[in-house]
């Protein structure tokens, strides 16, 4: 267990700090309960630490005086004892903060995101919202916080009101076992792969979705995938802005390469102003092909919503409903291998030509793709219950080097062509470029006939 002596700034840090989503501090006499209330709230959301042994702004107003720490360190047995109560275990660090001045020590207690449901020892489910523990009592919302975290999934529930032939005596299943095993019974695969329910024999959701040939008409949920067109590159486009928009159907295997194909049509009558001029918009098509199949497989299927496509003039955004699952954060996605929809995994994998083909690989190989292309990679967002993937037109040369390409293809670049071209959204920062540029006697302004104002600019 790791000690540390920190600087009285460290200390004045941890005790001025506001309390939030991520952190919580505690006055040393906290009780047990209140202990694993907020250990718990941290685990079922996405982690966080608290420190126990500075007091709360309404113990002690002023920040300076919050510090009050223990002179041993056994003083704290009784967190360690509340935190082995909480089930099922929680992962955390401990670590003392020793401030040499009082010879005191505090216990900072740092919690992982966790891929479970975690109940206090009095069975109570919190989550942390803001700066709170909220606590979670209708079994119902326990349920989505489990689908959410990927402990267990939507894809496994049985949907009583479908029958097991919805699956298995569909044309997707002829042309899956086709492929994949001529001799197989589509009866006993859809039996093996535990796509029904084997007392019931009622169909799962999984196998609903991957075998039969329009899910959405049975399944309580949307599950579809939706593209839209807008005909602008601002970020909150307006309705004037929406173009066209469709709505895609069937099989999940079918439903990505239905997409795919879609995208790539929509793509090809997109142009936007490049380095060369007005040209047809192009991304690496491994990179769209990967982050899509990604939303759909990995999406949270208990969310009645459709996977959203949304192609603007510079950017592609494709939005999946549900969080990141189990431990998997923003920052470790590239590393981190966890998958909510075992089934609908494992099964795409066995198609001829799978979506997944390299399982686990997937969003590496969007990333290395625009980097191959000298475009910027993509951005992962979280908004709510949804993941965002933003893929941008964006070059990785800098705005100086974009400008002077776009020149040595055109006799003049203006304020609006030279944003489209560098992904720059101000119009007064590619003012600044630009007056750097002609400091260092590299373009020169073109003036307007009166010679009062700067139109646009050329090469010196």
């Amino acid at each position: 267990m790791k000690d540390r002596k920190i600087t009285n700034e460290e200390k004045m840090y941890f005790s001025k700090r506001q309390e939030s989503h991520f952190y919580d501090r505690k006055a040393k006499e906290i009780g047990g309960k209140k202990i694993q209330k907020i250990a718990v709230a941290f685990a079922n959301a996405d982690g966080g630490d608290f420190i126990v042994g500075i007091k709360d702004d309404k113990d002690e107003p002023d920040f300076t005086k919050r510090w009050a720490g223990e002179l041993n360190k056994e003083a704290f047995n009784e967190v360690f004892q509340n935190l082995i109560e909480i089930s099922p275990s929680i992962p955390y660090s401990p670590e003392f903060l020793l401030d040499e001045s009082s010879n005191t020590y505090a216990l900072r207690i740092t919690i992982e995101k966790s891929d479970k449901v975690h109940f206090t020892a009095d069975k109570i489910v919190y989550q942390r919202i803001s700066a709170q523990s909220i606590p979670i009592k209708e079994p119902q919302k326990i349920q989505e916080l489990a689908f959410a975290k990927g402990e267990s999934s939507y894809e496994d529930i049985v949907l009583e009101d479908a029958r097991a032939e919805d699956i298995f005596e569909t044309f997707e299943m002829k042309r899956f076992l086709r492929d994949y095993s001529p001799k197989s019974d589509a009866i006993d695969f859809t039996i093996n792969q535990n796509l029904v329910d084997r007392n019931k024999y009622s169909p799962k959701i999984a196998g609903l979705l991957l075998f039969n040939d329009n899910p959405v008409t049975l399944l309580p949920r949307k599950c579809g995938i939706k593209i839209t067109r807008y005909d602008t590159s601002i970020e909150i486009p307006e309705r004037t802005h929406l173009k066209e928009q469709f709505s895609i159907e069937g099989n999940l295997y079918s439903q990505i390469n239905d997409a795919s194909q879609k995208i790539s049509e929509i793509m090809s009558n997109v142009k936007i102003w490049t380095p060369k001029g007005l040209e047809k918009v192009d991304y690496p098509p491994e990179t769209i092909w990967e982050i899509l199949v990604n939303a759909v497989i990995h999406r949270d299927y208990s969310i009645s919503d459709d996977v959203q496509i949304l192609i603007f003039n510079n950017r592609i955004e494709i939005i999946s409903p549900g969080k990141l699952p189990g431990y998997v954060t923003i920052d470790n996605i590239l590393d981190a291998r966890f998958s909510r929809n075992t089934k609908i995994v494992r099964t795409l994998n066995r198609y001829k030509n799978p979506p997944n083909k390299d399982m686990g690989e997937g969003l590496n190989t969007a990333f290395q793709k625009m980097q191959e292309w000298h475009l910027k990679k993509p951005t992962i967002s979280i908004n709510g219950n949804y993941v965002k993937v933003t893929i941008a037109h964006s070059p990785l040369a800098s705005p100086e080097e974009s400008v002077l390409e776009y020149l040595s293809h055109n006799s003049i670049v203006k304020n609006r062509e030279a944003r489209e071209i560098t992904g720059i959204k101000s119009e007064n920062v590619m003012k600044n470029v630009f007056i750097k540029m002609r400091q260092n006697n590299l373009i020169e302004p073109v003036m307007s006939k009166t010679g009062t104002k700067i139109i646009a600019w050329k090469k010196k």
